[in-house]
């Protein structure tokens, strides 16, 4: 008699086919195998796009989430609130989730009034302190969390401290093959009469292919009618990342081997019935994986319990499935012993078919209709443990208990500033005003906030052409022969100044040791590299504080990937001296700061303190820049409460009335900036509130209750006077504007995965 489920609604989030990923094709696999078995409860499909827009899903996704965009999490738990969802089975894996180590997912889970029963897709043995932090979350968060072998349980307990009760071991699923001769299929794809080697996926560099290729020669020289089929296309990721470089590679190297007779690439990444006749058509099935580190495996799973006999190498789910002669395993990265392998089984028909058996007899217990079963079990147990909150009634939160909604990120008018050139200083409105030309201050603020915007999940293609013009802007500045860099050019690209002031230098060494520590393209690295080492022995002979301070930020960023540059650590070490000495200096009972005047981009003097005396150890170096920055947040706040900077119209000398008046945007930006660093390094959520209450000025928090930046154009206005907005909307405006959001987002992120609820102060 059929086991009948009082769970009537379940919610499958994941990616989701039509997108080609084996996370997708799981979603999909399981919710239909649960709705088969089940025919009573209603599956739907909650599904994560990596590309807005791209897929054509079918009817059961009901809902999609856009992977770095925090607030649609949000809404996908609000709808599945409000949709009579019992269970959500939520499929793991940390590259498919938006957020430090995919850590929006978790804001997504503490919204969500029902059990969750996750499947973990990978198990770290050796997770990054983020990572570690998302999986022990995810865990918590969890009524039941799924591995699919007795190595994930293990590692679960061992190294996340899962609670054994609260872990279901249930095999990958696969689809019910008979177990059937091979040459039944080999017709349908032109090679009867071969013998059948084959490898099926997504393409990638980590699958190992080129060891099966290198050990093609071997092989083919005992078993001339060998064919070896590489079945999938070339992973989406790696195709918007390096094109079909690697396919591309893979066939030179089957030329060079001699052996291009004998390989069949077929770049298609095909439905299960297809893949069955592929996987039917097979004598021998390989996964050459180059490392360890892989709880499980998508494709193993199906070949093997399709009753193929298998070679692999021992990464984690293969060693414990392959066990008992159930298959073999080689070494990774060792064609030799590939090559050994599949020479004796195809030898050896007795012990390759046995072999066969042993995998399709256990492989009965892994098809869809089996585990279908075993997963509603799971969610039955986690609905009788009433792990998650007992009332599932959407529970309505007041503004302060919510994510505070951010504008869009608009690029439109950064594009329209920028031309082959660089970005041109200033704007007529929202129209480039040719005439003011371009400087090296904001194509190295340009070039710091594409950097900033990859890591916020925009469009990396259009980003590195806009990163690589600002970057070629200063490098044709630098001038070698006196290690500075011109800051003023032309509308016809003349320079018109001998060298530019100490400030646009130590802003240009801010972007080149992003360039060196942040970007992922190799050449900006190389580059940005070779321009810091040479310009920054020059920073030592000035004497401007934010100079000083622009250039440490640039070696704390640096450092993140050189941190073994024993100069580099030195001028860190005597600019802060600097800098702390002009703080004892001139610091007194009520001016808390580094100089007699407020003037420009003040925090960021604090900034490179709080930066660098933390990396450096440099505890007192860190508590000035600490104190300094709580004084000047209480300078720059109104009696009303809002962000009101120094004005650029006189500034503040000590002792004097200070300038209200004009307001610049690169003030919020700098105040949002080194108040984000605070609240990094102390953990102190005051100081995500003073960041939040900065970036409000853009959104007219401010004293003429004026919005700045303009949702249109994608510009930021020029500053605030004193009786309206400035209509003009130049580079540093702008950027101030987008540096600001970015980093918003980027700990928006982090606070609202980590922090419940999200409020002020608590």
């Amino acid at each position: 008699m059929p086991h009948i489920s009082k769970v009537r609604n379940i919610a499958f989030v994941g990616d989701h086919l039509p997108r080609k990923c084996g996370i997708a094709t799981f979603t999909s696999d399981l919710l239909s195998a649960v709705a088969a078995a089940h025919p009573k409860s209603r599956c739907i499909s909650v599904a994560v796009n990596d590309i807005k827009g791209a897929y054509d899903y079918p009817e059961v996704v009901r809902f999609e989430v856009e992977e770095q965009d925090l607030s649609s999490y949000l809404r996908a738990a609000d709808f599945l609130n409000i949709s009579n969802v019992d269970i959500v089975s939520l499929q793991h894996e940390f590259g498919i989730y938006g957020g430090a180590a995919g850590g929006h997912i978790l804001a997504f889970l503490r919204e969500l009034r029902m059990p969750v029963v996750t499947t973990l897709h990978t198990v770290l043995r050796d997770p990054r302190p983020d990572q570690r932090r998302v999986m022990e979350e995810l865990i918590s968060l969890s009524a039941r969390v799924v591995v699919m072998t007795e190595c994930g349980r293990k590692m679960l307990e061992d190294i996340y401290g899962a609670p054994a009760d609260k872990i279901d071991v249930i095999s990958h699923g696969i689809p019910d093959m008979g177990f059937v001769d091979p040459t039944y299929f080999k017709d349908q794809f032109g090679v009867e009469g071969k013998v059948v080697l084959l490898t099926f996926g997504l393409l990638s560099p980590n699958k190992g292919i080129e060891e099966v290729l290198n050990a093609l020669p071997e092989i083919v020289a005992e078993f001339p009618d060998v064919v070896y089929i590489v079945l999938g296309a070339t992973h989406p990721n790696e195709v918007r990342n390096h094109g079909e470089a690697y396919r591309l590679g893979l066939e030179i190297l089957a030329r060079k081997n001699k052996v291009e007779k004998n390989v069949i690439f077929y770049n298609e990444f095909v439905d299960i019935d297809n893949l069955k006749e592929f996987i039917g058509a097979a004598d021998l099935y390989i996964t050459p994986y180059l490392f360890e580190a892989q709880i499980t495996s998508g494709t193993l799973a199906y070949a093997f319990g399709s009753g193929k006999a298998v070679v692999s190498t021992p990464y984690w789910h293969a060693a414990e499935l392959l066990a008992d002669d159930r298959g073999v395993l080689v070494p990774f990265a060792d064609s030799r012993a590939i090559a050994t392998a599949v020479i004796e089984l195809l030898r050896d028909d007795t012990r390759r078919h046995a072999m066969r058996k042993n995998a399709y007899r256990m492989g009965r217990e892994m098809i869809w209709s089996n585990v279908a079963q075993q997963y509603m079990r799971a969610f039955e147990r986690s609905r009788m443990q009433g792990v998650a909150v007992a009332n599932k009634s959407l529970v309505m939160k007041t503004l302060d208990r919510r994510p505070r909604v951010l504008p869009e990120m608009r690029l439109n008018h950064l594009r329209r500033m920028t031309d082959g050139t660089g970005i041109f200083q200033h704007a007529t409105f929202a129209v480039p005003n040719f005439g003011e030309g371009y400087c090296i201050d904001d194509n190295a603020r340009a070039f710091i906030l594409a950097v900033m915007l990859g890591e916020v999940g925009q469009d990396a293609e259009k980003l590195r052409g806009l990163a690589t013009t600002y970057i070629a802007f200063m490098q044709h500045a630098y001038m070698p022969k006196v290690r500075r860099f011109h800051n003023h050019m032309s509308y016809d690209r003349q320079w018109l100044d001998p060298q530019g002031s100490e400030d646009s230098h130590g802003r240009t060494l801010w972007a080149l040791g992003m360039g060196v520590g942040r970007s992922p393209v190799r050449s900006f690295q190389m580059l940005s590299g070779q321009l810091f080492a040479q310009s920054l022995p020059t920073v030592l002979e000035f004497t401007s504080p934010r100079a000083w301070a622009f250039t440490l930020i640039g070696i704390h960023e640096y450092l993140r990937r050189l941190g073994g540059d024993t100069f580099v650590t030195q001028v860190r070490d005597t600019l802060c001296q600097r800098l702390l000495d002009l703080y004892r200096e001139v610091s007194t009972p009520g001016w808390n700061w580094f100089e007699a005047e407020l003037s420009y981009d003040n925090a960021k003097l604090a900034h490179a303190m709080i930066l660098s005396g933390r990396a450096s150890g440099n505890n007192e170096v860190y508590e000035c820049g600490l104190e300094a920055l709580r004084w000047l947040n209480g300078i720059q706040l109104s009696d009303e409460g809002h962000f009101r900077p120094i004005g650029s119209n006189g500034f503040y000398k000590r002792g004097e009335a200070r300038a209200d008046f004009d307001q610049q945007p690169i003030e919020s930006q700098a105040t949002v900036s080194a108040c984000l660093e605070a609240f990094r390094s102390t953990a102190d959520f005051w100081w995500y509130d003073q960041a939040q209450t900065a970036f409000d000025w853009f959104a007219g928090w401010n004293d003429l209750g004026q919005e700045l930046y303009n949702a249109e154009s994608g510009g930021c206005s020029d500053g605030l006077h004193v009786d309206r907005v400035n209509g003009n909307q130049g580079a540093e405006s702008t950027l101030a504007f987008l540096m600001a959001l970015s980093e918003m987002r980027m700990a928006q992120n982090m606070v609202t995965s980590f922090r419940e609820p999200v409020g002020s102060g608590d």
